[in-house]
């Protein structure tokens, strides 16, 4: 099997459209993320174990300088993430990416194609493989609290920013298990199409996005 179609073959049916540009949308995840920051942010700062004065405290130069470098590192990280998501996906079908940034989302896609189930699994899922144990390693080695700390937070923004991905990843591996399932990336706005013959399969609890 290809890992693409550059058309939509003529017996697939959409299934389901997820718009990371849509307002209500977009909001959900953006929420999502920020809890997902806030709790381990809040984890870290009990299992550091640092009274709150000691942690913050920016009269240090030092920590000051920590401070600038984890937001650089942070700015480098959005762009390192949709750069891991385009790698897997040249990688896998060769075809032309697309980048961008909108007032809610970064993205990468491949909007000229439509990818099969594998192949979007393979992408949604390689940044937030390959970017977890470069966190959760520097959360743990980094050598001071305040710098841990920071790292923390960044674990938690990575966590928490990729829960659009992970909500992609998880309908593929729980709802839309078929191999033959295609998935059109435009970057903000992923669509799935089944074949019709598994359409009342796949929709059995009538969840049809258009």
């Amino acid at each position: 099997m290809n890992n693409y179609e550059t058309e939509l073959p003529h017996n697939y049916k959409l299934i389901k459209t997820i718009d990371a540009q849509k307002s209500s949308v977009g909001l959900v995840l953006n929420l999502i993320a920020l809890a997902v920051i806030a709790a381990v942010v809040v984890g870290a700062y009990f299992i550091i174990g640092v009274p709150f004065k000691e942690l913050f405290n920016l009269s240090d130069k030092y920590n000051l300088i920590r401070l600038l470098v984890a937001l650089v590192i942070m700015v480098i990280y959005v762009i390192l993430h949709e750069l891991v998501h385009g790698a897997a996906y040249k990688a896998m079908t060769k075809q032309k990416l697309t980048f961008g940034i909108t007032l809610t989302v970064a993205f990468c896609g491949v909007p000229k194609i439509y990818v099969y189930r594998k192949t979007a699994l393979i992408a949604v899922f390689a940044p937030f493989v390959v970017f977890l144990p470069v966190f959760l390693v520097l959360c743990f080695l980094l050598p001071s609290a305040f710098s841990k700390f920071l790292a923390a937070f960044m674990l938690g923004m990575h966590i928490g920013g990729c829960c659009g991905d992970l909500w992609v990843a998880g309908l593929l591996l729980f709802k839309y298990r078929d191999k033959t399932v295609l998935m059109n990336d435009t970057g903000p706005k992923q669509t799935f199409y089944v074949l019709k013959e598994k359409t009342d399969e796949q929709t059995a609890d009538g969840s049809v996005s258009e």
